[in-house]
C-alpha cells in the first residue's frame, strides 16, 4: 500500500470525461502472432516485477490526503488483456485507426489502470500490441524501463511459470483518514529533517531561505524571456476545447538522417527533430491560411526527465518541462534550426543552475485538496500558453522480442489536455525514430498534413546538409507503374 506522489496525484486528478490521461504505444512484430493464452501467461509470470499493475487507486475520504495504491482483491488479468484483429491483410492505416479508437477511450478508473490488446491480421504476416497505462503510474522514461516486464533481449528467452498471488487487505475509510491526518503532520517534518547539513531549526530555516533566494533569483533572471514569449504571436487556433474523440497519425525517420543533419548544420539530434516538427506545423497552418506573420510561433511544452540514475525503476513521475517557441513563420529552415538551438542551449544552462528535483519535491507540502482543485481548474479553464506537447521517449538501441517474435517498430501515444489539442510522442528504437501524433478529432481533420510535414522537414534539412558537405543527392527510385483495374482493362 503506497501513497501517490504530489505529481502523480496531479495526473490522476486531471482525468475527466474528455481528458483521458494515459500514455500508450503501438508495437509491431514479425509474425506469426502468439496465441492469446500465451500472452496472458507471459504477463502473469512478469506481474510480480511490477506490483502496481495489480493495484487500483483508492481516494482518501474528503480528499484529506493524496490517493493511495491498494491491491485490487478482484484483479482479473483477462479484463486487462484483450484480443482483436483487423481484416486481412490489414494495412498501416487500419492499424492506426484501430489504435486511435482504443487509445482515445478512457481506462476504467475503478480497476488497475492499464490495458493491453493483442492485434492480429496485419499484412506481411505481422501483428501488434497496443498498450495503455495511466500517466499517474509512470512517466515516459520509466515507461521504457517497464518494457522489461514483457520484452526480452533474446528470441530464446525462457520465462517463469505464473505464481499464485494474494492481495493485501484494503484499508478502511476511517483508517485512511487517520493515516492521512497523521501524514499531514509528520511528512513535512520528515521532509525538513531529511534536508542535508542538519543542525537545528535555525539551520533548517536558513536553508529554506537560501533555497527561496535561489529560486527567486532564477525566476527573476528568466522574467525577460518569459515576457518576450508572452508578447510573441502564437498560433492560437491550435488551442481550444477538447472533445472525447482522437485522431492519430505517425511518421518515421532513420537516425542516420538526423545525425547527418546534425553533423553538417550543428546542434543536437533533438534540435533537428524539433526543427522538423516546426516544418510540420508550418505546413499545417499554411494549409489553414493562418500563416500570417514571419514572427508567428507554435509554443510547445517539452517534458524533461529529472530522474537520477539512483531513481531508475521507481514507479512514480520525475519530470519537469521547458517551453520552446517553434518559429513556424520563418521561411528559412536553417534559421529555424538556429532559433531552436539557441533556445535549447539557454534551457540547458538554466537546468544546470536550478535543483529541479528539489523544486518538484516542494509539491509534497501542498494540501491534496488544493492540488486536485488546482489541477482540475487549470485544465477545465484551458490555457493559451502553449499549443502542443512534444515528448521524446528514448527506447532501447538493441532488438526486443516478445515470445520469440522481433519487434520491428514502435509508436508512442501522449495524452492531450488543458486546451492543448495536439501532442507528439517521439520514440527511438534501434536505428529509427518514430513520431506518434495524437490530436483532437474535431480540431485536427488535417492531422495527416502535420505528419507529412514532419517528414518533409527532415528531407528539407537533409538537402541543406548534403549541399553543405558537397554530398550528391541520393536519387529516389521512380515508383512502379500501377496496374489498371480489371474493369478499366476491359
Amino acid at each position: 500500500m503506497d501513497r501517490m506522489s504530489a505529481l502523480d496525484s496531479g495526473f490522476y486528478f486531471a482525468e475527466s470525461e474528455n481528458t483521458p490521461m494515459h500514455v500508450g504505444s503501438v508495437s509491431v512484430f514479425d509474425g506469426p502472432a502468439p496465441s492469446y493464452g500465451d500472452v496472458v501467461r507471459l504477463l502473469l509470470s512478469k506481474l510480480p516485477l511490477v506490483p502496481r499493475y495489480r493495484q487500483r487507486v483508492r481516494e482518501v475520504p474528503m480528499q484529506l490526503g493524496r490517493p493511495m495504491w491498494v491491491d485490487d482483491p478482484h484483479f482479473q488479468i483477462l479484463y486487462h488483456v484483450r484480443h482483436t484483429a483487423v481484416p486481412r491483410p490489414g494495412s498501416d492505416e487500419q492499424l492506426r485507426n484501430l489504435a486511435g479508437r482504443i487509445l482515445g477511450q478512457r481506462l476504467d478508473m475503478s480497476k488497475p489502470l492499464w490495458e493491453l490488446y493483442l492485434v492480429e491480421g496485419l499484412e506481411d504476416d505481422r501483428w501488434a500490441i497496443i498498450s495503455k497505462v495511466h500517466h499517474c503510474m509512470v512517466d515516459g522514461v520509466a515507461g521504457s524501463d517497464l518494457l522489461q516486464m514483457m520484452f526480452d533481449l533474446s528470441p530464446d528467452a525462457t520465462h517463469d511459470e505464473p505464481r499464485t498471488w494474494s492481495p493485501q487487505r484494503t484499508p478502511t475509510g476511517p483508517g485512511m483518514v487517520a493515516g492521512a491526518l497523521a501524514e499531514a503532520v509528520t511528512h513535512p517534518l520528515r521532509q525538513l529533517t531529511s534536508m542535508p547539513s542538519g543542525g537545528g531549526a535555525g539551520r533548517i530555516a536558513k536553508q529554506l531561505i537560501d533555497s527561496g533566494k535561489t529560486v527567486a533569483s532564477t525566476v527573476a533572471s528568466t522574467l525577460p524571456s518569459l515576457a518576450k514569449q508572452a508578447l510573441t504571436p502564437t498560433a492560437r487556433s491550435l488551442n481550444g476545447p477538447i472533445g472525447p474523440h482522437r485522431r492519430w497519425a505517425w511518421t518515421s525517420t532513420d537516425f542516420a538522417e538526423l545525425k547527418e543533419v546534425r553533423t553538417a548544420l550543428g546542434g543536437t539530434v533533438n534540435d533537428v527533430v524539433l526543427t522538423s516538427i516546426t516544418t510540420g506545423f508550418r505546413d499545417l497552418l499554411q494549409g489553414r491560411g493562418e500563416l500570417t506573420s514571419e514572427k508567428l510561433v507554435v509554443r510547445t511544452m517539452v517534458p524533461v526527465s529529472v530522474r537520477s540514475d539512483s531513481q531508475r525503476g521507481n514507479l512514480d513521475n520525475q519530470v519537469s518541462c521547458v517551453f520552446v517557441d517553434l518559429p513556424v513563420g520563418d521561411p528559412d529552415p536553417r534559421s529555424r534550426l538556429a532559433s531552436i538551438r539557441g533556445q535549447m542551449d539557454e534551457y540547458k544552462k538554466a537546468m544546470q543552475a536550478v535543483d529541479v528535483p528539489s523544486i518538484i519535491a516542494m509539491g509534497d507540502f501542498v494540501a491534496p485538496t488544493l492540488l486536485s482543485l488546482g489541477v482540475r481548474a487549470a485544465l477545465t479553464a484551458g490555457q493559451v500558453w502553449c499549443q502542443a506537447v512534444t515528448t521524446n521517449v528514448p527506447g532501447p538501441p538493441v532488438p526486443l522480442y516478445v515470445l520469440g517474435r522481433r519487434m520491428v517498430s514502435a509508436y508512442a501515444y501522449v495524452p492531450i489536455a488543458g486546451g492543448t489539442r495536439c501532442s507528439i510522442g517521439i520514440f527511438s528504437y534501434q536505428k529509427t525514430m518514430t513520431f506518434g501524433i495524437n490530436a483532437d478529432f474535431d480540431a485536427f481533420a488535417d492531422v495527416d498534413v502535420l505528419s507529412r510535414g514532419i517528414r518533409r522537414g527532415i528531407e528539407e534539412l537533409l538537402e541543406f546538409a548534403r549541399a553543405e558537405q558537397g554530398t550528391p543527392e541520393v536519387e529516389q527510385p521512380a515508383p512502379a507503374p500501377r496496374k489498371k483495374p480489371a474493369a478499366a482493362a476491359r
